[in-house]
């Protein structure tokens, strides 16, 4: 944690790399991973294959797309991906307003502003369920109606947003959007490779967090419509919000209760 970041004043949050697994932050992290795999599971089967939270992923479609690939959408990845960077842009932003603050106030109002995109595109996939589905055209082309472009974009600039806030916060094996690094860590710092990866169980437990998440998306939208899904998605980072709180703690970094993390000394009368 650097000292323009949000709790790098009042020095009593716990720093990004000391995060520990069951540490509230971590276990808000892990949430927001399985809500990952839900979201891109919207957006891959219902949306065009385009992805809102996996950018390499669109990168790569864009590419299949403009190679002239069937069934993908460049415009639809276009716009992910410039929603994406959008948000990301304003997690920055977020984070240098509440540079010296708290850190649970940060992480609260970025996950709320989350819930929020994710809610308007839940209204939307509800209030237009048929425009919002992509159509296929024989084998070779996928046409997006502007509804579809605006979930994207809204989904996109969520995750965006969400990314760019994890950055920030700086925990280890918790990026909740990615896994190639997470799982390159698992195999190269593992016993069978001569490490002692410390940080194993939370690897494992981020790539389970992302399949179940993919399954319960891909499951609601192939029986139910995107709506569902998103619903789930958008409640579980609201409740992240709402939950998410930390302990301040003795000796992490001399701050403590009060403004600005400084400690409340009582004055004594000198006899």
């Amino acid at each position: 944690m650097t000292k323009d970041q949000p709790g790098a004043a009042a020095g009593a949050e716990t720093p990004g790399r000391r995060v520990g697994d069951r540490h509230p932050l971590a276990l808000v992290l892990f949430a927001l991973t399985a809500v990952s795999g839900i979201v891109d599971a919207v957006t891959f089967l219902g949306l065009g294959r385009v992805f809102a939270a996996n950018m390499t992923g669109n990168v790569v479609v864009i590419g299949f797309a403009a190679a002239g690939a069937p069934g993908f959408s460049v415009v639809g990845s276009l716009v992910s991906l410039g929603a994406f960077l959008v948000g990301a842009g304003a997690a920055g932003r977020l984070a240098r307003a509440f540079a010296g603050r708290s850190r649970v106030a940060w992480v609260r109002t970025a996950l709320g502003a989350e819930a929020v995109l994710q809610g308007a595109a839940t209204i939307l996939a509800f209030v237009s369920a048929q425009e919002a589905t992509g159509t296929t055209h024989g084998a070779d082309v996928t046409d997006l109606t502007g509804t579809a472009y605006v979930l994207i974009g809204l989904l996109a600039l969520a995750m965006g947003l969400r990314n760019g806030t994890v950055l920030k916060l700086d925990v280890p094996a918790l990026t909740t959007t990615v896994l190639t690094r997470t799982l390159t860590g698992l195999a190269a710092e593992s016993r069978l490779a001569g490490g002692r990866d410390p940080l194993a169980a939370r690897r494992t437990a981020a790539t389970l967090a992302m399949a179940a998440g993919a399954l319960a998306g891909a499951w609601l939208i192939l029986r139910h419509g995107m709506g569902w899904p998103l619903l789930v998605s958008t409640v579980a980072v609201a409740l992240a919000a709402c939950v998410y709180r930390e302990r301040w703690q003795r000796g992490q970094g001399g701050g403590g209760p009060g403004p600005g993390g400084r400690r409340r000394v009582r004055r004594q009368r000198v006899p």
